[in-house]
């Protein structure tokens, strides 16, 4: 945040650190979420029902109200840029003009839920459509919240906060799990509905108290809507969230053709989806949370080499962690899922259905983080319209993707649809940002890249070769089988790919050497 006398702020690994640790406890307490959920409730009717009434909830909650969301980048872009005096009166203007509209979504979220349900999954059966209905008509004020919740979210980041916005998600995983565990008998399966609901606000609350005292802002309404700081961060945020609505239709578009599949899709490509986004969640925080008040200092053109330069840098790492990540998911898909989630009503055919997903997402995981940082570098620039562009193109080919995919796949075509599209997505981001830059690194970018997919598939190779020993000898039944299987492969294929990573000598791998070195000192006493 722009001030005379700013404070010192964290490094770039130091807030690397908070971010990764942070966030890995939240992602595993969501992890155990949905192993409670699965055992409860499988893959059966009340899961797809959950599914189909969270679609627009989750739309709300995780992209508008979470880490990386558009109200939080905007926030940060905005607030990096103007004195720390100015951030309460313009926080408290922002939260109320958006509090007033998403109340309103919220009204009107409650009043169509029928209508709304019909059109996301018309194939349904009607017991499932009336589970759906009344569990939108519960999650509802999910939308009211996560506006709030973004733009908290926002403020704590430009004050240096990192902490809190990272480990506050797993208080909604809290809550479903308290409710599924405790709840169910009594409730029925609107527990995960009314947890849902109780974990956005208590992601709220705990965030209030810090806000304060940080200068940021308190509950007071403010209607000052000329304030210069509101229509910039509106100018960012309106494309912003028109380009996040994108993906609200993108994913209703494959829940659409997911009904029309066999029972149990939708369920399906949650529980693929949340192993998917575990590790890339972990990882994508890590690197764009950091990154994003730094390409946004770096927006003027007389800045535009250090912002090539940490372009580069950013994809880099985005190459050194995801490609790794997928090629060992693409390979243990199938362990990973038994262990995770079969038992209870989940069973082995569950595990084939949701494995398969898996295997496609993990194909997509460079794509998916590179293009979320090709959308940063846009919205640093104070461009929200090509995003939003892009976005719409997207929906397009999704469609066109669903529709022929699933005709020849099945359900494994509706994570095909979705990863092509993200391929696309980021190619397009590209090459608009590579004419508007007048030319990226290339030369320094495109070799390290290469030489990571390489290494990556080298690493999914070896890990699929220890896979196949393990189970000759162990077998592959038994939970504990199952675990030193899954560890040692992974492990044979992760070292393999750090052997090879260190061949390269690249800087970001020598960066977080030395930061290693720097947090273990007898590692330093070593060299």
């Amino acid at each position: 945040m722009a001030d005379s006398a700013p404070k010192r702020r964290r490094s770039l690994a130091s807030i690397a650190t908070i971010v990764a640790i942070a966030t890995l406890i939240s992602k595993v307490v969501g992890l155990v979420r949905q192993q409670s959920i699965a055992a409860e409730f499988g893959v059966g009717p009340e899961v797809d029902a959950y599914n189909f009434a969270y679609v627009i909830p989750s739309f709300l909650f995780i992209l508008l109200g979470g880490v990386n969301g558009p109200f939080h980048s905007s926030v940060v872009s905005v607030l990096a840029k103007h004195p720390k005096k100015d951030a309460a009166a313009l926080i408290e203007t922002v939260n109320t003009l958006v509090g007033i509209l998403l109340l309103l979504l919220t009204a009107g979220l409650m009043l169509t839920a029928d209508p709304l349900i019909t059109r996301l999954a018309p194939g349904v059966s009607t017991d499932v459509h009336t589970m759906a209905v009344e569990q939108l008509r519960i999650m509802a004020p999910l939308a009211f919240l996560s506006g709030l919740i973004g733009i908290g979210f926002g403020t704590l980041v430009a004050s240096d906060q990192y902490w809190l916005p990272s480990i506050s998600p797993l208080l909604s995983s809290v809550t479903v799990i308290i409710g599924v565990l405790f709840l169910t008998d009594h409730v029925g399966a609107s527990v995960m509905a009314w947890g849902t609901l109780a974990g956005g606000l208590l992601q709220w609350l705990v965030q209030i108290p810090a806000q304060w005292g940080s200068g940021m802002g308190t509950l007071r309404l403010r209607f000052d809507f000329n304030r210069p700081g509101v229509k910039e961060i509106g100018k960012l945020m309106g494309p912003a969230t028109l380009s996040s609505g994108m993906l609200l239709i993108s994913v209703a578009i494959s829940l659409f053709f997911a009904s029309q599949l066999k029972e149990g899709s939708a369920s399906a490509l949650t529980y693929a989806q949340l192993l998917f986004l575990t590790p890339l969640g972990i990882l994508s925080n890590v690197i764009l949370v950091p990154y994003m008040p730094i390409f946004s200092q770096l927006a003027a053109p007389e800045s535009w080499t250090d912002l090539k330069d940490r372009i580069r840098q950013s994809l880099v790492l985005t190459a050194m962690s995801m490609m790794p990540t997928g090629a060992l998911m693409s390979v243990l898909a199938l362990p990973a899922v038994r262990i995770v989630y079969q038992r209870g009503a989940f069973d082995d055919s569950a595990s084939q259905l949701v494995a398969s997903l898996l295997v496609v997402y993990a194909f997509g995981m460079f794509f998916y983080l590179g293009r979320d940082i090709f959308v940063r570098v846009f919205y640093a620039l104070g461009d929200g319209n090509v995003p939003l562009l892009i976005s719409l193109l997207g929906l397009f080919f999704n469609a066109i993707f669903c529709f022929f995919f699933t005709k020849t796949f099945g359900t494994p075509g509706l994570a095909m649809a979705t990863v092509g599209v993200q391929v696309f997505s980021m190619a397009a981001l590209v090459w608009i940002l590579n004419k508007r830059l007048h030319g990226l690194p290339w030369a320094t970018t495109g070799g390290p890249i290469l030489a990571l997919a390489v290494s990556s598939l080298i690493c999914g190779f070896t890990a699929w070769i220890a896979l196949y020993g393990c189970q000759l000898i162990l077998g592959t039944e038994g939970i504990i089988r199952q675990l030193v299987t899954l560890s040692v492969s992974a492990g044979a294929g992760l070292l393999v790919f750090a052997g090879l990573v260190i061949q390269l000598k690249l800087p970001e791998m020598d960066f977080f050497v030395d930061r290693l070195r720097q947090k273990l000192p007898f590692l330093a006493r070593k060299s």
